[in-house]
C-alpha cells in the first residue's frame, strides 16, 4: 500500500508542470527559464540547461511569465504587472489585476524586477583588492582597493568610486594615497546626457597633495547592454591643487572622460578602462591624464579575478606626478 502511495505522489509531481517562464522565438523555437530582465535590446533569461542566455529582443514573438515584473513602455512610466501572457505575433497580454490588456513588443523599453522603495532601480559595481608581499632584500607591502558602483531609474544615473593605495618597502611608506569621485547623469534620451561630477585625491607622499575638481558638461552613451557599455563626457572643470610646500594653484580645464567594459569568452571575461585626460586652460601644467585599464575573470556570478594597470600623470606642473601602479586580486561584483 505505502508504495502505491509514492508511485502515484510521483506520477502526480512528474505531471505537474514546473513554473517558469516561456520565451517564443521567431526561428520556432521555445525556451523556458526564468526572465532576469530586458535592457539595451536583449533579455536575459537564466535557463537550468545554458546558464544565463541573451536573447535579442527582435528575435522574440512572444512572452509568458508567472513573475511580478514592472514593464516600462518609457524612461518615465511603468507598469507593475502580475503575470504576462503569450499573445499573436509581436504583442504580450499583461495581466495587472485589472482588465488584461495586449501591448506591442516593440513598445517596452525595460522589463525589471520591481524593488521595494525605487521600483526601477537598477544596481551594478564591483570591489577589487590587491594585496602584494615580497621578502627579499628590499621587503615590499603593498595594499590596494577599488570599488566602482552605478545605480541608475529613470533618466538619471549616479557613479560612484574610490581608491586606496598604500605601499612600504622596508618599513618606510613610498605610497600613500586615496581618492573618491561622485558624478550625476541626467539623460535626455537613449544616447544623450549631462552630467556633472566632484572629486577629490588626497596623496601624502608626492609632492601634488591635494587635488580637488568640479565639472560639468555633455556626454553619450555609444551603448548600454548586456554584453557592456561605452560612455564618454566632454567637461568643463574647476580644479585646486595643493602641494607639499604649501603653494597651490586653482584653474579651469578642458577635460574628455571614458568608461568602457566589454563582456567576452561567454561573459566569463571582462576588458574594462575608464579615465580622463584634460588640457588646462592656464599654464599650470601641460595637460594631466589618470586612466586604468584592465581584464577580469569571473569565478562565479559574483566573484572574480582582477588584472588591473592604472596611470596617474600630472605634466608640467610645480608638482610633477607620474605613477604607474599594476595589480593583481581578486573581486566582488553585483
Amino acid at each position: 500500500m505505502f508504495s502505491k502511495t509514492l508511485l502515484c505522489l510521483a506520477l502526480s509531481l512528474a505531471a505537474t508542470p514546473l513554473l517558469a517562464d516561456t520565451v517564443w522565438l521567431k526561428n520556432g523555437d521555445r525556451l523556458s527559464g526564468t526572465i532576469k530582465f530586458y535592457d539595451g535590446g536583449k533579455l536575459l533569461l537564466q535557463t537550468d540547461y545554458g546558464g544565463a542566455i541573451a536573447l535579442d529582443w527582435n528575435q522574440i514573438v512572444t512572452l509568458d511569465s508567472d513573475q511580478e515584473l514592472l514593464i516600462k513602455e518609457s524612461a518615465t512610466v511603468g507598469e507593475r504587472t502580475k503575470s504576462l501572457h503569450a499573445a499573436e505575433p509581436g504583442k504580450v497580454i499583461v495581466a495587472n489585476g485589472e482588465a488584461p490588456k495586449t501591448i506591442e513588443l516593440a513598445s517596452i523599453q525595460q522589463i525589471l524586477k520591481p524593488k521595494p522603495l525605487v521600483e526601477d532601480l537598477t544596481l551594478k559595481g564591483n570591489i577589487d583588492a590587491a594585496l602584494d608581499y615580497k621578502r627579499a632584500e628590499r621587503d615590499t607591502d603593498n595594499y590596494d582597493i577599488d570599488l566602482k558602483s552605478e545605480a541608475r531609474h529613470g533618466l538619471w544615473r549616479h557613479n560612484a568610486q574610490a581608491g586606496y593605495n598604500r605601499e612600504f618597502q622596508d618599513d618606510l611608506v613610498t605610497t600613500d594615497h586615496w581618492n573618491a569621485e561622485y558624478a550625476l547623469d541626467r539623460f535626455f534620451d537613449k544616447h544623450w546626457f549631462w552630467q556633472g561630477r566632484l572629486e577629490y585625491k588626497r596623496d601624502r607622499v608626492e609632492d601634488l597633495r591635494r587635488q580637488r575638481t568640479l565639472g560639468t558638461g555633455p556626454g553619450y552613451q555609444f551603448w548600454d547592454n548586456e554584453l557592456g557599455a561605452f560612455s564618454m563626457a566632454g567637461l568643463l572643470n574647476r580644479s585646486d591643487y595643493e602641494y607639499a610646500n604649501g603653494a597651490s594653484d586653482n584653474f579651469y580645464a578642458l577635460s574628455t572622460k571614458w568608461a568602457y567594459n566589454r563582456y567576452l569568452v561567454g561573459k566569463s571575461v571582462e576588458l574594462f578602462s575608464d579615465g580622463e585626460v584634460g588640457k588646462p586652460l592656464a599654464n599650470v601644467a601641460d595637460y594631466t591624464l589618470d586612466a586604468a585599464v584592465g581584464l577580469r575573470y569571473k569565478l562565479t556570478d559574483w566573484a572574480s579575478l582582477n588584472m588591473k594597470a592604472e596611470k596617474d600623470l600630472v605634466s608640467g606642473s610645480e608638482g610633477e606626478l607620474d605613477e604607474t601602479h599594476y595589480s593583481l586580486g581578486f573581486g566582488v561584483g553585483w
